[in-house]
């Protein structure tokens, strides 16, 4: 790509590479903005963005395909590439106005081990069957966690792995296993067409994107119950929550038969958070819930209040509650107190821990 037609936007991607941002925001009548560390820096350009800047920076990069949706739904979701360098891209309209978010991808999938998650990720990889299932807020690193298990299982298993995202993230490298990689839009209309597709494609491993509605929920449910091993997020802070969350999906004369299902057929729920180290930017926190009997039990007999002890008190079976994480986490010198104490979802729990 020549000088004269490389899109405009590119000079702001540029600078949020530069900074290590995780995001660059283009929003009519702010200048340029990136986040780092979770915090908010504008990119000072002669003047803030006009709705004829916004449209001149933001459209070229879309093909006629793409503007049509993006026309058609005002709000898009994409995956972009610059020079190697991955985006998701969410367009969306402010005013009658284009903006957008772009999200950094790193180039290189993390593993387990570099983002510090707990042990209890690799048995995640040896497991055949069942649900699993990363919660968390949005820009938690839920994407980022997915990805370094499912690289765990690429590199180490022979296994066929389908994922149905929106848009693609992180690209896997071909190794021991074949990774089918399929987006929203691009190469599926919707994700329940994607689903029923799916046990037609002799998958071992299915990744579903995000549960996102009843029909995509319960295909995930279905396939996790015929053998092979669904992961998937859902934007809940705590792991009891993710479990109300699909339940909640349903309608209320199938939600036996649904918390019935989900005791069976889910594995480990993870909640997870990105705080702030005193070393290194942000990493991950998390809770873990492991369904052992007892949690199968409080599922299908609608007792959820119950798990969150079954949590604190689960660690021989690999559970781990959100507030221990963070005590270790401060005991460690990872992070500070007042880190510890800003993130607990629990006050008492924290408090109790760490005096």
């Amino acid at each position: 790509m020549t000088p004269a037609t490389t899109p405009a936007i590119h000079q702001h991607l540029q600078i949020a590479i530069e900074r290590d941002a995780s995001d660059l925001h283009i929003v009519p009548g702010y200048f340029p903005t990136i986040r780092v560390n979770e915090a908010l820096y504008a990119i000072r350009t002669e003047s803030p963005i006009s709705k004829k800047d916004a449209e001149g920076l933001l459209l070229p990069i879309l093909s006629d395909a793409q503007l049509k949706i993006y026309r058609e739904h005002l709000q898009y979701d994409f995956s972009y590439e610059m020079n190697g360098h991955r985006f998701r891209a969410n367009f969306y309209t402010v005013k009658g106005a284009p903006a957008a978010t772009f999200r950094i991808i790193s180039p290189a999938i993390r593993t387990i081990s570099e983002l510090m998650l707990p042990p209890i990720f690799y048995e995640f990889t040896k497991m055949r069957s069942g649900l699993i299932l990363i919660t968390g807020p949005t820009g938690e690193g839920k994407s980022t966690t997915l990805a370094a298990v499912i690289n765990e299982i690429n590199m180490n298993y022979a296994k066929h792995i389908i994922t149905i995202e929106d848009p693609i993230e992180y690209v896997y490298p071909v190794a021991k296993s074949i990774v089918s990689q399929r987006e929203l839009n691009s190469d599926t209309y919707s994700f329940a067409d994607a689903l029923k597709g799916a046990l037609r494609e002799d998958p071992d491993i299915v990744l579903i994107g995000e549960m996102r509605d009843l029909e995509t929920t319960q295909a995930a449910l279905t396939i996790a119950e015929t053998g092979h091993l669904v992961l998937s997020t859902l934007h809940t802070s705590s792991t009891p929550e993710a479990i109300n969350r699909i339940l909640d999906i349903f309608p209320s004369h199938q939600q036996g038969m649904i918390r019935s299902q989900l005791s069976s057929t889910l594995r480990a729920v993870v909640a997870q958070r990105l705080v702030p180290s005193l070393t290194q930017g942000r990493i991950p926190a998390v809770e873990v819930l492991v369904n052992t009997a007892g949690v199968s039990n409080a599922i299908r007999e609608s007792k959820i209040h119950l798990i969150d002890n079954m949590i604190e008190t689960g660690e021989e079976q690999g559970m781990l509650l959100f507030e221990k994480y963070l005590t270790r986490l401060y005991q460690q010198g990872t992070i500070s107190k007042e880190t510890a104490y800003t993130y607990a979802l629990r006050q008492s729990e924290i408090t109790k821990f760490i005096k």
